[in-house]
């Protein structure tokens, strides 16, 4: 690597630049997580599982699609290698296009796969590969639109900036709710269900059609053109990245102190929530959907305040306290987001909870059909959305609010559900409730928005410009695409294994001790909240 580094802010862009810059780098960034995350929407309602993995086992179905969210993610790191040196070698502004066009091409093609009845085993095949093409994509469109952005910034307001960036990743996740409930009133009843919800995959071509205009009116980084220029550009930027003086260190503080915590806040403020309402507390599909999509859409300030203050306090401080607050409030939130969603069932899980007892009890989420009654018995309440405790006894059996219940069938545990006062019809809260949960979500993604609202500055400053789309790309993704992108997989099995509906969160919460650790010992920042390379 040249030993004279380019320098950051040589030339200032006027304002009409930086808002175009802004602007296509923020909506591309909506537009390419649209695409990877409607799969993650449609996949929280079942309709992913069910059209496209085998039948007979509702969990597994659930499982199994959620296997297919994290695959896309797994395939990052991959896609950050590829388009990191692409970037570093070649320029920002074309390898950031040619994710983009990826991207759109290979969602627009999960809405045209036949379904598992159609085509059998190479439907979900398919979905594989069309979320390992979108993995790749996804790969290298971050660390391209977010160090664009941070190379256009004026000193001192890369944080504000490029806090868009942030704030276009929720805007992803808003639009896919939005397109997905659009279309949903249009298309009502049975076309939603056989056809209509191809439709939000397919409309992924139109975006893609507008961000390609958008960026093709942008030059490139006025940092690469001087590196360029200086003859600075990195020959090897993967290798350099693993040999730069202190950046194996710079890298494995991006990965396990920020990536990974600000992955698992995030996803469990998004689809967590989602996927808590919708299953687990049993509202309306419709309703969980526009109440999370209000409460993320409102949350998107926390953000652009976060990554603002940032410049003023400091990259380290925001996320530290985040981390901090996430340990402290992470299960009260979803304690008070649960009875207010709905009040009748968690009152019913107090009053008379469940106690299934066996001698193995040895459930398998993953088992097409369970090996022993007391296995069966977790199934079933599992599949219901019931909470339940475990204990080993030499005898299977299951009792309710501390009455036995000696018919194991489905209808009459049903009955006895009902008589205990366990309401699982769809539910739809009132107004109050609907505030209070909002007021949860309004929280949950104030500790999103204070861990990842500076990351897209701290990422990019950590690392030397010639390095950078490389060195920032790749722990980032294995950070948010492994710790992250696993997360709605391991927290549903683990849920699914307890019975306790809150048993999920001790991954996030895990994680976030590990990063708080890492993020405390590891960063350093100098006292004007510099970070020190």
């Amino acid at each position: 690597m040249a030993t004279v580094v380019a320098r950051d802010h040589d030339v200032e862009p006027s304002k009409a630049e930086i808002r175009l810059v802004i602007s296509a780098s923020a909506l591309g960034t909506v537009f390419e997580w649209y695409d990877f995350f409607i799969y993650g929407t449609l996949a929280a309602s079942g309709i992913i599982g069910r059209t496209f993995f085998p039948a007979g086992n509702e969990t597994l179905q659930t499982l199994l699609a959620w296997a297919g969210f994290a695959v896309g993610f797994g395939f990052r790191p991959i896609g950050a290698v590829l388009f990191g040196y692409l970037g570093d070698r070649l320029g920002r502004k074309y390898t950031f296009l040619v994710t983009i066009t990826l991207m759109g091409i290979a969602t627009a093609g999960v809405g045209l796969i036949p379904s598992y009845d159609a085509i059998g085993m190479a439907a979900p095949i398919l979905v594989l590969l069309l979320r390992i093409a979108q993995g790749l994509a996804l790969g290298g469109e971050y660390g391209g639109a977010a160090i664009y952005v941070a190379e256009h910034s004026p000193r001192g307001r890369s944080g504000f900036y490029t806090s868009f960036i942030q704030a276009g990743v929720v805007g992803g996740f808003i639009l896919s709710l939005a397109v997905i409930l659009s279309f949903k009133t249009v298309l009502a009843g049975p076309a939603w269900d056989s056809w209509g919800w191809r439709a939000p995959f397919i409309f992924s071509i139109a975006l893609l059609a507008v961000s390609l205009w958008m960026r093709l009116k942008l030059s490139e980084s006025p940092v690469f053109k001087a590196m360029r220029a200086a003859g600075e550009v990195a020959h090897n930027p993967l290798r350099e990245s693993f040999t730069y003086p202190g950046n194996l260190k710079r890298m494995a503080v991006a990965l396990f102190g920020i990536a990974a915590g600000l992955a698992v806040i995030w996803y469990t403020a998004m689809f967590s929530v989602l996927s808590f309402l919708q299953t687990t507390m049993r509202l309306e599909e419709t309703t969980a959907q526009l109440i999370t999509g209000a409460g993320a859409l409102m949350g998107v300030a926390w953000f652009v305040l976060f990554g603002w203050l940032s410049d003023l306090v400091g990259r380290k401080k925001p996320i530290v306290i985040g981390y901090i607050m996430t340990l402290i409030l992470l299960f009260p939130i979803f304690h008070v987001m649960g009875a207010a969603a709905n009040p009748g069932l968690a009152r019913a899980a107090e009053r008379a909870p469940v106690v299934v007892s066996g001698p193995h009890c040895a459930y398998s989420p993953f088992a097409a059909k369970q090996t022993d009654e007391c296995a069966r018995l977790l199934d079933y309440f599992s599949k219901k959305g019931v909470s339940y405790t475990k204990e080993v006894t030499p005898v299977t059996s299951v009792s309710i609010g501390g009455v036995p219940i000696a018919d194991h069938a489905p209808a009459a545990l049903d009955k006895a559900l009902a008589n205990a006062g366990y309401d699982l019809s769809r539910v739809k809260p009132g107004a109050g409730n609907i505030a209070l949960i909002l007021i949860a979500i309004l929280a949950v993604t104030a500790l999103s928005g204070l861990t990842y609202g500076p990351v897209a500055a701290l990422l990019s400053e950590m690392f030397p410009p010639a390095i950078r789309y490389s060195s920032l790309s790749m722990p980032y993704h294995l950070g948010t695409g492994y710790f992250g992108g696993f997360l709605p997989f391991i927290s549903q099995y683990i849920v699914a294994r307890t019975g306790d509906p809150f048993a999920g969160l001790w991954y996030t919460w895990g994680i976030t001790l590990l990063a708080l650790i890492v993020t405390v010992l590891w960063l350093k920042e100098d006292r004007h909240g510099r970070i020190v390379a």
